[in-house]
């Protein structure tokens, strides 16, 4: 039974993403609607029915490699770390689709799509769900590779949607960028296999302690690039260009949550960390948060400043992987927990800004002021999301940053309690910027731009108040998923 529903998570959107390009655009929305909604009502039904024991299934192997190397080479895995990646990945993914049913249109001020473009649009969204969902549920190194470039290709393709000069430099420095990541991704995969035999993830334990570490290094590195931490950061703000629901997507479920789960899963696989390297991943993780907080007060783009805080995000959840890979348990759970919390809050403020840009034709902080006058639930939306994403009680990033800040005092000495002050006073400046971002946008006088409008489709607002609800409730669902890692 399991085996049928992860297996259709992962095909039924690549089927249905052939399907909806090939048909009319009104055609073409409606499989991409049922297509996704499907897959995400499976990933819930398998989690509920995986729960607490997980699940893995072998589909088959490379006889090539030999009788053993090449046995069990590929399958299906479900355990609390792949449930969460799986949930964030289908359900938000499921909101992205319903939502870009009226944002890409012709009637959008910020960027028309005709219905020429429409399948081209929901071929590559409907591609990169099924290469999330593979990646989620990859049972080894190899196999999680494998859909972890696929999720380049389709970022790339989806980035540089528009086709203008600027949207094409911007997918192409994010493929350049990410695939070059990549390739140390695969030296680890190469050595691991040449030194163990094996391509699963718990094999690194099996490597001598300097191999290890370096597998990790290199681990580290193609991470970093595909979730755009210093000094690969630069590619995920030019990354703007592509339409809002993708940028949501890209943000809160998919190709930059690829590099922290790699991450999470090398760490939380149990094969003894090297200490310097939980010393240089903890140090990258606060260099990535401090570096991205500052650039907030120079923007005045709101996906350039929403691209900012994600990346500072990004290195909350490698910080978690940090911690655990230091030996705090609670911190490793606590990143983890951040994979879940974070997607259902920047989504929420990615779409925000979707809806804002669809009925003003402007992303513009300093163009924009009296917008809640005209869109009220919009502006609700938006000041949820920062409550959320900022982490005041009783939303969902507190308790993930929580647990980050008790993972943080488990590690002894000074380094501990500089983490905890390092993610406070971010938590605390972030907060405050995003609320003054938030008064001047839609409050204060009103602009022309943001005169004679109204909140956006039905399809949108739904989809509106679905994360605002998200942002609440997904600890109840995610608590107890993450005290099960590393137990």
């Amino acid at each position: 039974m399991l085996k049928t529903l992860l297996a259709l998570v992962v095909l039924l959107p690549a089927a249905g993403a052939i399907v909806a390009g090939l048909l009319r655009p009104r055609a073409t929305r409606a499989v991409a609607v049922t297509t996704s909604f499907a897959v995400a009502v499976l990933a819930v039904a398998a989690a509920w029915l995986g729960y607490p024991g997980g699940y893995r299934a072998s589909i088959g192997g490379m006889a090539w490699l030999g009788p053993e190397r090449g046995r069990d080479l590929f399958g299906l895995l479900l355990d609390p770390l792949s449930t969460i990646v799986l949930i964030v990945v289908t359900v938000i993914g499921f909101l992205t689709v319903l939502y870009s049913t009226k944002y890409v249109r012709e009637q959008n001020r910020d960027h028309a799509v005709g219905p020429e473009d429409q399948g081209r649009y929901y071929f590559w969204l409907l591609a990169f769900l099924a290469a999330m969902a593979g990646v989620a549920t990859a049972p080894n190194f190899l196999q999680l590779f494998v859909f972890w470039e696929l999720t380049t290709v389709c970022s790339w393709a989806l980035i540089s949607f528009n086709r203008s000069e600027k949207s094409l430099k911007a997918g192409f420095k994010a493929i350049l960028m990410t695939h070059a990541g990549g390739l140390f991704f695969l030296v680890a995969l190469l050595v691991l296999f040449a030194r163990t035999g094996s391509f699963g993830f718990d094999a690194i334990g099996q490597l001598e302690p300097a191999l290890r570490g370096w597998v990790y290094v290199f681990l580290l590195i193609a991470a970093s690039a595909k979730a755009a931490q210093v000094p690969f950061h630069t590619w995920l703000p030019d990354a703007m260009e592509a339409p809002t629901p993708i940028s949501a997507y890209l943000h809160a479920a998919a190709m930059v949550k690829a590099g922290v789960y790699l991450m999470l899963r090398a760490v939380g696989a149990g094969g003894g960390v090297p200490h310097g390297v939980g010393i240089l991943l903890a140090a990258l993780a606060l260099t990535t948060i401090l570096v991205a907080l500052s650039f907030y007060f120079v923007q005045d783009d709101l996906k350039r400043l929403l691209a900012y805080s994600t990346i500072a995000h990004l290195g909350y959840i490698m910080l978690g992987a940090a911690l655990g890979a230091l030996g705090s348990t609670v911190g490793l759970q606590g990143g983890a927990l951040h994979v879940l919390t974070h997607g259902f809050s920047k989504a929420t403020l990615f779409l925000c800004v979707g809806a804002v840009a669809y009925v003003t034709g402007s992303r513009s902080i300093s163009a924009l002021g009296g917008v809640a006058r005209v869109m009220p639930l919009t502006a609700t939306a938006y000041f949820v999301g920062v409550l959320s994403v900022t982490g005041i009680p009783p939303f969902a990033c507190f308790w993930s940053k929580l647990m980050i800040v008790a993972g943080a005092l488990q590690v002894p000495g000074a380094l501990g309690v500089t983490i905890m002050v390092l993610v406070l006073r971010e938590s605390l400046i972030a907060f405050g910027w995003m609320l003054h971002v938030g008064q001047r946008v839609f409050f204060g006088a009103q602009t022309e731009l943001a005169r004679a409008h109204r909140d956006p489709p039905l399809a949108m607002s739904a989809v509106l108040v679905l994360l605002m609800i998200g942002c609440l409730v997904v600890p109840l669902f995610g608590i107890p998923l993450v005290r099960l890692i590393g137990g």
